[in-house]
């Protein structure tokens, strides 16, 4: 039996946590937390007043160096101290391989100041057949392959996720090893190569990572194409919670912001531009997106394109302008969206496009609300918003669709296409200027009632 009096006792237990139920836990007047206290990690019962931080740039800084091996060190040494911030000098920074983000660290550079240039790169065929889970390449020249280096394989029959991206870690003559495993057979036999391509700021299983005041220039001409599952000018995968504000990513041979299976990410003031394929890219399951101010032009194909399974997510005040195929696309399990207040302009097709899904794949209970979407297509025909697939429950409200181009350059001639699988939809009050308004598919099978 304890030798504590039953009244100390009482009173011990009346001043901490008491635990209720899975997720819910009470406090003693003494120890109750204030509403604006940050939670702390672990074993911390005082805020500090100073985080880590060290800079790092061309000159003046506390690490002087001007490619990335200079920006990782100051990384990982904060990193090294459970998070803070690295601050970025004004200059141009060489990327022979990814600026690695890491948990709880911002890097911060000066707005429109701080230049991550990719470095060119160099192409070069297997050798070897790249066998799935191996971590060496063999290669028929190996100039270039600098251990360090940021390096991408795949053959003919990669896609998606089956492209490996790696760091060179070692080098025995054409043979060199790599820091990831092969995700996928990598066959001579499918003109299997390796080139140094990779994101330029890469995020990869973390949380709490924060980009600031960036400029990507990707070098497109001078490096081959990096598909968006695996790379972009800024890419994450598994990057939970990460924040990326106020960068400009132009020029890369791929997606200009990528992220995968990244739950939590918010995109806020960036600009997207003259990149080879995608400008904002969320996918492969990314939950809660936020992207916000962000403008997407003259990218190869979509400015926003949902991939699979962007789910909760708000898409607010954007503008998608000159792309080359459509504004913003939506399809594989992209449900549950808000896209709001958005400026889709100009693209080379359909403003907004739902993708031709079956009914468990379709897109549904999107809203689409007080968007302006105007001057889209290069042929007579394009549809403002154009819906296949099987989705149901979108909601249209308070849009501007329309074509402002005279006479013959009009080419976004129909308000919304809703083809005739799609599942009931609420299309409420929108302003339409188009020749056809609203083109329903499914009126073409339904015969009017005959008059009583």
């Amino acid at each position: 039996m304890s030798m504590i009096p039953p009244h100390i006792r009482w009173r011990q237990f009346s001043r901490i946590a008491i635990v209720l139920g899975a997720g819910t836990v009470a406090y003693g007047d003494d120890f109750a937390p204030k509403s604006d206290e940050q939670q702390l990690p672990t074993a911390m019962h005082s805020a500090m007043s100073e985080r880590p931080t060290i800079s790092v740039g061309r000159t003046g800084t506390d690490l002087i160096g001007a490619d990335n091996r200079a920006l990782q060190a100051a990384v990982d040494y904060v990193a090294g101290l459970g998070g803070g911030v690295v601050e970025i000098g004004e200059g141009e920074y060489l990327m022979r391989d990814s600026l690695h983000l890491r948990s709880n660290v911002t890097v911060r550079g000066q707005k429109d100041k701080t230049i991550l240039r990719k470095a060119d790169a160099v192409v070069a065929p297997l050798a070897l057949d790249g066998d799935f889970g191996e971590q060496q390449i063999t290669v028929e020249t190996p100039s270039g392959f600098a251990v360090g280096a940021g390096v991408a394989i795949w053959d003919d029959n990669a896609g998606g996720f089956h492209t490996t991206v790696a760091r060179v870690t070692g080098r025995h003559g054409k043979t060199f090893s790599i820091d990831a495993p092969l995700m996928a057979d990598c066959m001579v036999a499918n003109h299997a190569k390796a080139a140094t391509v990779f994101p330029v700021v890469s995020g990869v299983n973390l949380q709490g990572a924060t980009v600031e005041n960036l400029v990507i220039e990707g070098s497109k001409n001078t490096n081959p194409m990096l598909n968006g599952c695996r790379g972009a000018g800024i890419y994450l995968y598994r990057g939970f919670g990460t924040v990326v504000r106020n960068c400009v990513v132009r020029n890369y041979h791929g997606d200009g912001i990528s992220f995968q299976q990244s739950n939590d990410v918010s995109v806020i003031d960036c600009i997207s531009e003259e990149n080879s394929d995608l400008g904002l890219h969320p996918g492969s399951g990314s939950q809660r997106p936020v992207l916000r101010n962000n403008v997407a032009r003259n990218n190869g194909t979509d400015g926003l394109f949902l991939c699979w399974r962007v789910r909760h997510g708000v898409f607010e005040n954007n503008r998608l302008e000159a792309n080359g195929r459509f504004g913003i696309s939506i399809g594989h399990k992209d449900s549950d969206n808000l896209l709001r207040g958005n400026q889709v302009i100009r693209n080379g097709s359909n403003g907004v496009f739902f993708r031709n899904e079956t009914t468990g794949m379709s897109p549904h209970r999107n809203r689409l609300q007080a968007n302006i979407i105007e001057d889209n297509g290069r042929e007579p025909g394009t549809a403002g918003i154009r819906v296949r697939g099987e989705p149901t429950g979108l909601i249209f409200e308070d849009n501007v669709i329309r074509d402002t181009r005279v006479g013959a350059k009009q080419r976004q001639t129909v308000g919304i296409l809703v083809e005739d699988r799609v599942g009931p939809i609420q299309i409420e009050t929108n302003q339409i200027e188009a020749t056809t308004a609203i083109d329903d598919h499914r009126r073409e099978k339904a015969k009017p009632e005959a008059p009583k």
